[in-house]
C-alpha cells in the first residue's frame, strides 16, 4: 500500500494546542504516512514532540510577508513541484496556502481552531468572505461546535465539507493525577497552562488572584511562556502577589505536572476546544474559567457553575468557591474524569483524522 505524503502548514510550530494535536497523531501512525511540516515563521519548538524515530521533513519556501499574490505564486509552484497527496493547512495563518491550491492541485484539509485577539469579539468581514471564497473547495475540520456554527452559519460552507472532530487526549498513559510539583510556598495550588499571549489573558488571573489573596491563602503556577512574561512579571509584583506566583516557564510535557494542581483556572478571552482542560480533567481537576467557545459543554455538568463572564472578580469568586471546599473539588474532578473518559478518548480522534488523511472522511 502507497503510503500518502502529507504536507502540514502551519504559521507556527511552536507549542500550542494544533501542533501539540499534530505531534500525537504523527506519533499515533509512525510510518503509515509520510509527514512534512512547514512553520512560516520557521519555528518549530514542538518537533520536540515528535517521537525521534519518525521520520520528518521540513521543507523551505520563500515566503513575502504581505506580498499576497507572489506568497500564492511561490507556494503553488512548490506545490507543483512536491506534489503531496495531502496539504493540512491550519487557521487563518496559512489562508494563503487555499489560494494556492486554487485550481485544486492537491487534496486538500484545512483545520481551524479558534481565533487571535483580532477576532476574539467579532469576525472581520474580510477574513469571513475570504474563508467563504477559499475553503468551500477543500474539507474543513472544527474540533468544536461552536466553530461548527461559525462555519455553516457565518462563512456559509457547505454542509458536506464540515466535519466536527473533537479533540482528543491520551486516558491510558501514566496517572496525571498522581503527578507532583514542587512549588514553593503553602496553601491550595492554582494552576494554569498557556502560551503568554495576549488572548490567554493572563493578567485577568493575576488580577483575581490577587482578589482571591485579600481572603484566602494559595499558590498560582503559570506554565508556559511567551513574549507577555516580563509584563505579567511585574503586574505580579505591582499587585503585590510576586511571592506566591511560580512562573514555571515551558515544559515539555506539562500535563505530568498538572496533578500536583488543586484547581485549574482558564481566564482566556477566546477558546474553542482547549487541550489543557481536557488535561486537567483527565487529572480529575475543577475547572474555574472563562465562559469561551465549547469550555461549559466540555465539563462535566457539576463544572458548569465554575466558568463565569470574561470578567476578574467573577473568576476571583469561581476560585474561591472551591478553594472553600476540598470536598467539592475532589467531586467535580471526579465527574470531569469520567466526562474525559466517556467522550473525549485521542483514539477516536486519530481514526478520524486517518479516514481524512486517506480520502475516506
Amino acid at each position: 500500500m502507497k503510503r500518502l505524503s502529507v504536507l502540514h502548514v502551519f504559521s507556527t510550530f511552536a507549542v500550542g494546542g494544533p501542533q501539540v494535536r499534530t505531534a500525537a497523531l504523527i506519533n499515533r501512525f509512525g510510518p503509515r504516512y509520510r509527514h512534512s511540516i512547514l512553520a512560516m515563521d520557521g519555528n518549530y519548538a514542538c518537533a520536540e514532540r515528535i517521537s525521534a524515530d519518525i521520520e520528518i521533513g521540513y521543507p523551505s519556501v520563500e515566503i513575502h510577508k504581505g506580498d499576497t499574490l507572489g506568497n500564492r505564486r511561490r507556494f503553488r509552484a512548490f506545490l507543483h513541484a512536491t506534489r503531496p497527496d495531502v496539504l493540512v493547512t491550519s487557521n487563518w495563518g496559512s489562508i494563503e496556502w487555499a489560494m494556492a491550491n486554487l485550481p485544486t492541485l492537491v487534496r486538500q484539509i484545512h483545520i481551524e481552531d479558534g481565533f487571535g485577539p483580532e477576532e476574539r469579539s467579532h469576525q472581520i468581514r474580510r477574513r469571513v468572505l475570504t474563508r467563504r471564497i477559499l475553503l468551500r473547495f477543500c474539507r474543513v475540520v472544527l474540533p468544536s461546535r461552536t466553530l461548527f456554527g461559525i462555519a455553516r452559519d457565518i462563512w456559509r460552507l457547505p454542509r458536506r465539507r464540515l466535519n466536527y472532530v473533537p479533540n482528543g487526549i491520551d486516558l491510558h498513559g501514566s496517572d496525571m493525577a498522581a503527578s507532583a510539583g514542587n512549588w514553593p510556598g503553602d496553601g491550595p495550588v492554582i494552576g494554569t497552562v498557556a502560551a503568554l499571549r495576549p488572548e490567554k489573558n493572563l493578567s485577568r488571573l493575576l488580577r483575581a488572584f490577587a482578589i482571591m489573596r485579600q481572603t484566602a491563602a494559595a499558590r498560582l503556577v503559570i506554565v508556559g511562556d511567551g513574549a507577555e512574561r516580563p509584563a505579567l512579571e511585574r503586574l505580579a509584583a505591582e499587585l503585590g502577589v510576586a511571592e506566591t506566583v511560580y512562573f514555571a516557564g515551558h515544559l515539555a510535557r506539562p500535563q505530568e505536572i498538572l496533578g500536583s494542581f488543586d484547581i485549574f483556572a482558564l481566564s482566556s478571552d477566546t477558546e474553542q476546544m482547549p487541550l489543557t482542560v481536557l488535561e486537567a480533567m483527565a487529572a480529575r481537576l475543577p475547572v474555574a474559567g472563562t465562559d469561551v467557545g465549547d469550555v461549559r459543554a466540555m465539563l462535566a455538568a457539576e463544572n458548569n457553575d465554575f466558568i463565569v463572564a470574561l470578567d476578574d472578580q467573577a473568576l476571583a469568586g469561581s476560585v474561591l468557591r472551591l478553594l472553600a471546599s476540598p470536598m467539592l473539588r475532589h467531586s467535580i474532578g471526579q465527574a470531569n474524569l469520567a466526562k474525559a473518559v466517556r467522550d473525549y478518548d485521542q483514539e477516536a480522534m486519530f481514526l478520524t483524522y486517518a479516514a481524512l488523511f486517506d480520502g475516506l472522511g
